[in-house]
């Protein structure tokens, strides 16, 4: 099933000539989606010589292209739940860290003339109709214990979403990624900045000066690297225990004009439900996220798109034609913040990652935070975010998804999806045991058969063949791969080796 979000119809200035010879720099930011992008310009502005490499032909063709583009400072995993975790002073700061990088966002849509669609809008919380992670007066009192600016409402209007009782934040935004990020990228070249797409990145090497390898031969020598690949590649095991890797689903559906309201709109449901508008020329796209699962771990990604449309229709009997479905990949954390600082195992490298849901804002404030770092400046978001960081208070968490993480590796003992190439239809694929070993294999609708270790190269899990999408997932830490191996998304730096004829 081809997929695609709204946003990757925008390609203008995203693409730049991939690195051809090695070169030297202040910062070498290694990715190119908002967290990449935004430290750059950030380091630009203050006056380092800053070269970005993005692995793949165009920046924001990773993650921050498959989004729904909210802008929220009110947490992905709840304010009850961080304070609960990581106390009531570092739930204040993660809040206001968040309305920070909206502000900032939009300070630098207004100074650079990016037209994005930038605008400012209320977020509204609802309590969910069954497996309620946080109940509605929980969060109530948690937010108002912080004392950050919210009202309970009885009734809003919302076009039918939900009905009832609801928790009203202001000062939350939304705007269009990709018009975003071509606007900055620009902006980042004004100012000095160089950027290479089509330049896979395949070591890096901490030290003074710092070395990034690229595939093909290239280096870049650099005082400082910053790692902002959403999830870091060459981390071993020092970062990839503290984060889980969840894929969550997105449809994008025609409504007439109005229907409902600009504003974000959540529910408390474990997975929640998250909705937004985007306007367009005759009509609205309503924006509708939800039934997230652990990546790699199952098998119904069309259902779970069919539910999200099902859920659209129940409520808006008007929503039209289905313009878009998409699939996205967050990176959870025991405590629901992000990994931002410096990275435990080299010296002079930054990282930026656990976007927790939260990835626009985590992005851009990851960003301020590691520039602040890079010019030798104290900052106390440091500590809230440090990627060193110990949990106690969400051990529980991290215990059971590093259980999780650590079953995936029983697949190694376990027989095959089907017992021979010969079972696959044209059109899917399916892991085959061959021996002590399992193949990945993929029949093209010609009946074509890629036959792939079913290993991935990041840390040695088996992939999963996810039909939704028709491609290989890695249930352990979130690789993806096209169904011909291709590395589509990492940790992984490489594809699944080819095997056979």
């Amino acid at each position: 099933m081809a997929t695609s979000s709204p946003w990757m119809t925008d390609t203008a200035g995203r693409r730049a000539e991939p690195l051809a010879t090695p070169t030297s720099c202040d910062v070498c930011v290694v990715g190119g989606g908002i967290a990449g992008l935004t430290t750059a310009y950030l380091l630009a502005a203050a006056g380092r010589k800053v070269v970005l490499l993005e692995a793949q032909a165009e920046i924001g063709s990773g993650e921050t292209a498959f989004t729904t583009a909210h802008l929220a400072w009110v947490l992905d995993d709840r304010f009850s739940r961080l304070k609960k975790v990581r106390g009531a002073d570092t739930a204040k700061a993660a809040a206001d860290s968040h309305r920070s990088a909206i502000d900032l966002i939009g300070r630098l849509a207004t100074a650079e003339r990016i037209a994005c669609d930038f605008k400012r809008v209320d977020g509204y919380l609802f309590p969910g109709s069954q497996n309620e992670g946080v109940t509605l007066r929980e969060e109530n009192e948690a937010v108002q214990q912080l004392q950050l600016p919210h009202e309970w409402r009885n009734r809003v209007k919302n076009g039918g979403l939900w009905e009832g009782e609801c928790l009203r934040f202001p000062d939350q935004g939304q705007f269009h990624p990709l018009k975003y990020l071509s606007g900055l990228a620009a902006a980042f070249r004004r100012k000095g900045g160089v950027i290479h797409t089509g330049t896979r990145v395949s070591r890096v090497d901490g030290g003074d000066p710092c070395s990034v390898t690229t595939e093909g031969g290239p280096t870049v020598t650099a005082n400082h690297v910053v790692i902002a690949t959403n999830s870091p590649f060459d981390a071993g095991v020092t970062l990839h225990t503290k984060m889980a890797a969840y894929t969550t689903y997105a449809v994008a559906v025609e409504v007439p004009p109005g229907t409902v309201p600009h504003a974000l709109y959540w529910d408390t449901e474990d997975p929640y439900h998250y909705v937004r508008v985007q306007p367009g020329e005759s009509s609205d796209l309503l924006i509708v996220g939800g039934e997230d699962h652990k990546t790699g771990q199952e098998h119904d990604q069309g259902e779970r798109w069919s539910r999200l449309i099902g859920w659209i229709r129940q409520r808006i009997p008007s929503a039209g034609e289905v313009r878009h479905r998409w699939s996205g990949q967050v990176f959870e954390t025991p405590d629901g913040l992000g990994l931002i600082g410096r990275a435990p195992w080299g010296k002079n490298l930054f990282v930026i990652t656990g976007d927790s849901g939260m990835g626009m804002t985590h992005g851009t404030l990851g960003a301020r935070l590691v520039t602040t770092l890079i010019q030798g400046h104290a900052d106390p978001l440091a500590g809230v975010y440090d990627p060193n960081r110990w949990m106690p208070g969400a051990l529980l968490t991290l215990l059971g998804e590093a259980a999780n993480m650590a079953a995936q590796y029983a697949d190694w003992v376990t027989g095959g999806d089907v017992s021979s190439a010969d079972k696959i239809p044209p059109g899917h694929g399916a892991v085959v045991r061959v021996g002590l070993t399992k193949h990945a294999v993929y029949r093209d609708k010609g009946g074509k058969v890629v036959e792939l270790s079913a290993v991935c190269p990041h840390m040695g899990a088996v992939v999963r063949w996810n039909p939704g999408e028709q491609t290989w997932d890695c249930p352990c830490h979130g690789s993806r791969f096209t169904a011909e191996g291709e590395v589509l998304h990492g940790p992984a730096v490489c594809g699944l080796t080819k095997v056979g004829g």
